[in-house]
């Protein structure tokens, strides 16, 4: 689901996109059986770079809307890692929004995601050593980007930025408002990271092949159904053209016999 945005500089690169790979989701602990019913679980949600970068580079901040039910339900992140942590014991829909710097975007982006706190029935019981883990894999795409932008983060690992063209001149960059008072905003280091769901390209390469061979395989027994179709209606065919020549025979029997009887009755006719 590529995402487009509108950008709000006065120079804009045209025939141009960047995409900013993200991953978003949560990760759930059971707390074990001696905690409380309705603080069964801590879970954290959030916005990451898909490969762990820092984000912060592109979003200013991201505002998690949780259910009503939790006191200060609306919360800001103002910096990144962009995540929240709670305790609760309920599943329910959460809205996030990006808000991205000036350079960037004018324009908020909207994403949706369904807090998972229990293991599907085929991933075995509740566990206090193994979390529940849901993300999701997206890329922000941003066309025709304004110069700025490209220019802060031309070598930053987060974006990806198409080869431009020889004639274009970029201007000096500019930091981000507030960046002496960033904290670092990677991922890499989170004491969840060994959790986080591997989204680099030689995995999605695994995962395209993985799906291929799963789409070909079903191709071909979709082409086996279709050939022993084929083979059933031959032979349909070849039983249709043998009962029409047996009809055929049969009619000619029934004429000859037809004649034979004629004949006879004649005979005998004539003999009395």
């Amino acid at each position: 689901m590529d995402q487009k945005m509108k950008k709000v500089s006065n120079k804009k690169l045209k025939d141009c996109e960047v995409s900013v790979p993200i991953a978003y989701g949560n990760i759930a602990f059971w707390l074990g059986k001696k905690a409380s019913e309705y603080q069964s679980h801590r879970w954290t949600v959030y916005v990451r770079g898909a490969t762990n970068e820092d984000l912060g580079v592109v979003v200013k901040r991201a505002v998690f809307q949780l259910h009503s039910s939790f006191n200060n339900p609306t919360r800001v992140i103002e910096y990144p890692p962009f995540e929240l942590s709670e305790c609760g014991w309920g599943e329910f829909e959460i809205a996030i929004t990006l808000y991205f710097h000036t350079d960037v975007c004018d324009k908020p982006l909207s994403l949706y995601h369904h807090l998972k706190l229990y293991p599907e029935d085929d991933s075995g019981p509740l566990s206090t050593k193994k979390p529940v883990v849901v993300e999701s894999y997206d890329e922000v795409i941003f066309s025709e980007p304004s110069d700025e932008f490209i220019s802060r983060v031309h070598n930053h690992p987060v974006v990806i930025i198409p080869r431009l063209s020889t004639g274009i001149h970029l201007p000096v960059p500019v930091p981000v408002e507030n960046v002496e008072k960033r904290k670092k905003g990677d991922t890499k280091d989170s004491h969840l990271v060994q959790w986080f769901t591997n989204f680099s390209e030689a995995d999605e390469l695994l995962k395209l092949a993985a799906a291929r061979q799963q789409v070909n395989d079903e191709i071909e027994a979709e082409i086996q159904i279709t050939r022993q179709i084929e083979s059933e209606i031959v032979k349909c065919e070849e039983i249709e053209v043998a009962l029409v020549a047996r009809e055929s025979e049969l009619m000619k029997l029934v004429y000859f016999s037809q004649f034979e009887l004629r004949g006879l009755i004649a005979v005998t006719g004539n003999f009395f």
